[in-house]
């Protein structure tokens, strides 16, 4: 058997594959070696995934794709971790951006970008990432990203720059105040998580030009921060994953004509690509 995982800042989605070919799906919360503790990462995998499957012994391989993990220290934090919950498996560790290139090229090259609660983009030869641009985080960068849009509306909002009655939908939606948006945003763990969740909001008000405005005009900062500085890029296929890509992939159309780009897949999450990468190869 084999266990596959794609783990974003919220969410992780794991995929088990018997030896028959059926499959298993879980889910459990996002993982990040870069800020989590190794006992509370093991605490939640066996809580919300090992306990679910009855043969745990009988894995033979895991692999994991999770964001934090394209530096050595934290890919063998999270492999101690694995591990420690998978204790017969071989385990194998990614960053999710590899995942997300496998994902959508599998073997062939390709431009690939991740629009979820972050974002980042790669270049993918088909075997291996030769390039990258973006991926600064929240602090630095992360244009188009979830939580990239939800700190832009939330500005507006303190700032008094958005439409009067939309800025009271929204005050009325999340009971928001200034004192509670600064504690989730510089006291509390996550802060990206937490501006993420309003790009429902955006979502569910795309019919207000001040929300598709923002989303479009974020789509376009990201074309030019990452996609367009790429050699060949109006000639190499863009593929995209992530919440935000799949949510917003009218306007992500529409930013990349404006851009020439040659847009391509757009998935939700990668983890469908990444069960027939495995399975296939």
């Amino acid at each position: 058997m084999i266990l596959i995982a794609d783990s974003g800042s919220t969410k992780t989605s794991w995929r088990l594959v018997a030896k028959n070919g059926e499959i298993q799906q879980f889910t459990s919360v996002g993982f990040n070696p870069l800020h989590e503790a190794e006992n509370s990462m093991i605490s939640t995998i066996q809580a919300s995934v090992a306990t679910q499957i009855i043969e745990k012994n009988a894995i033979e391989d895991v692999f994991f794709y999770s964001t934090g993990c394209g530096t050595a220290p934290q890919a063998k934090k999270m492999k101690f971790v694995l591990k420690s919950c998978f204790a017969n498996a071989n385990i194998e560790v990614f960053d999710d951006m590899i995942g997300a290139a496998r994902s959508l090229c599998n073997k062939n090259e390709g431009i690939v970008g991740i629009l979820g609660t972050g974002s980042n983009s790669c270049y993918y030869d088909g075997e291996k990432i030769t390039q990258t641009k973006g991926g600064l985080g929240l602090t630095l960068g992360d244009e188009g990203s979830g939580a990239y849009l939800g700190q832009k509306l939330l500005s507006d909002f303190l700032n008094e720059e958005m439409p009067h009655a939309l800025a009271q939908k929204l005050q009325k939606r999340y009971h928001l105040e200034k004192a509670t948006i600064f504690e989730n945003v510089y006291a509390k763990p996550y802060p990206n998580r937490y501006l993420a969740q309003f790009a429902k909001f955006l979502f569910d008000h795309k019919q207000e030009f001040y929300c598709t405005n923002l989303v479009y005009q974020a789509m376009l900062t990201f074309f030019e921060k990452t996609i367009c500085k790429y050699p060949n890029y109006q000639a190499t296929k863009v593929h995209f994953t992530g919440s935000i890509a799949f949510w917003f992939s009218a306007y992500l159309q529409k930013a990349a004509a404006e851009k020439n780009v040659n847009l391509g897949i757009v998935a939700e999450e990668p983890i469908a690509g990444l069960l027939l990468y495995h399975t296939k190869n």
